[in-house]
């Protein structure tokens, strides 16, 4: 049954937002399951009366889905618990209550850092869809990636980008024993800020974060989008740390200039170091993934059924690991074993339809973003190289991975004869395996896609 809250734990954090996450459910514990009841064990009484204002239906139902069936909740407090969280957490939502002016020195940084002991390289699947990134952080965590600095990590949701920056900060405090690490979401950083502003506390706001602090670690920079007073802020405390030779790492969703509402100055220093994107991972990777997951969790996996999820859940790394989390609690609740059509017949409903499997539309969108064109030029009769050879690549790809008919592919590809569309295949067919460039952009679409 823990495998059953530590499933729904994943759901859970792929609804709300990391920080309200780590604030108010990573604390929490499993202790007991009696027929339908979930007992938890919580720091305080505090925590049971805010999930159940905020989050309680959004609890019920990720146990409900993960069980098969509805749960009640039984809430103990643990003291241990609140002792471990006000050594790890700063819960800003709700906001707590002013503390009396600081009289004493600020409490050592490196036991407010908050980083996720799960997150850790020696734990990190490294496949080509990530590679770049992994690297990039291993330079900046061992303190020797002046030239990556700063290191800014883009790519979706779920795909490894809060892990990195965790595992950097582990690895970081590993080999500089008296190091200062502060990890924490931009959206943190606006919470407190805020709050030092309105409470007078700005001197140690600044002291923190300038003069405490050797590796800077924020997730999510694209919050401070439009929130001038803070990115004004961040700016100088960048600068500060900047020209102490200190290592930053931040992430985003997106490429700093896609960043609307940043300032440019913020925009052009992100660009300073090292940007690095994660994409989605390739079917190895998903694979491997899976294998490392099972691994960690004592299931069993077999090569056929972890071909089977890794072929069907290509979106990101979070939503893989909650599908085989999801598996195994239904196959412990079944006393059944995870074979291939157990893994079938279960997960049917969860994976997606045929309407949100990847479409010609999809290929050709992926094209031209990779080759920086427009759909428009790629259905045109346009024949300049620039133009052309993003073109056949899309066929190629539509016709390799989707099987679409060359007609269909004409039709699609702006009214073009199905003899061309023919001759575009054969000629990518050819160069592939020959022409490097080719390769790449084949190679890279298909990432781009989860293919």
């Amino acid at each position: 049954m823990n495998r059953l809250w530590e499933s729904a734990l994943n759901d859970i954090k792929a609804r709300i937002s990391e920080e309200n996450f780590e604030t108010w459910f990573a604390p929490i514990e499993f202790r007991d399951q009696r027929d339908d009841l979930l007992v938890l064990a919580i720091p305080n009484k505090f925590y049971a009366d805010w999930i159940d204002s905020h989050y309680l239906a959004t609890l019920l139902e990720s146990i409900k889905q993960n069980a098969n069936k509805a749960l009640s909740i039984e809430w103990i407090v643990d003291d241990r618990l609140q002792e471990a969280s006000l050594k790890q957490h700063e819960p800003s939502a709700p906001p707590p209550p002013a503390p009396p002016r600081r009289a004493t020195p600020t409490p050592n940084i490196r036991q407010r850092s908050s980083l996720n002991p799960k997150y850790s390289f020696d734990n990190f699947v490294v496949g080509p869809s990530n590679q770049l990134g992994y690297a990039a952080s291993m330079s900046a965590a061992s303190g020797n990636g002046k030239r990556g600095n700063p290191l800014f990590i883009y790519g979706g949701v779920g795909l490894g980008k809060t892990h990195l920056v965790n595992a950097v900060g582990h690895r970081f405090l590993s080999s500089k024993q008296n190091a200062r690490v502060l990890y924490l979401s931009a959206e943190c950083f606006t919470n407190e800020f805020i709050w030092s502003l309105q409470n007078g506390e700005m001197d140690a706001f600044r002291n923190r974060y300038r003069n405490e602090c050797d590796l800077l670690l924020m997730d999510d920079i694209q919050f401070l989008a439009g929130r001038e007073q803070t990115q004004e802020e961040f700016f100088h405390t960048f600068n500060a740390l900047y020209h102490l030779d200190k290592q930053i790492v931040v992430t985003s969703d997106v490429p700093p200039k896609q960043i609307s509402g940043m300032q440019e100055r913020l925009i052009s220093r992100f660009q300073w170091g090292l940007v690095a994107d994660i994409q989605a991972p390739e079917l190895d990777t998903r694979i491997a993934i899976l294998r490392t997951k099972a691994q960690q969790e004592n299931i069993i996996l077999n090569d056929d059924v972890a071909l089977f999820i890794g072929q069907s859940v290509k979106s990101n790394v979070r939503e893989l690991e909650g599908t085989l989390l999801r598996l195994a609690v239904k196959a412990d609740l079944l006393h059944r074993s995870i074979d291939l059509d157990f893994a079938k017949e279960s997960l049917r409903s969860l994976l997606p339809s045929a309407e949100q499997a990847t479409t010609v539309e999809d290929i050709q969108k992926a094209a031209c973003e990779y080759f920086g064109i427009k759909l428009s030029e790629l259905k045109s009769h346009r024949r300049h190289r620039a133009i052309a050879l993003p073109r056949m690549i899309a066929m190629y790809l539509c016709r390799q991975r989707l099987g679409t008919s060359f007609p269909e592919l004409g039709e699609r590809f702006g009214g073009k004869d199905h003899t061309t569309v023919m001759s575009a295949v054969r000629k990518i067919t050819k160069n592939v395996d020959t022409d490097a460039m080719v390769r790449d952009a084949v190679e890279n679409i298909e990432r781009k896609l989860g293919l």
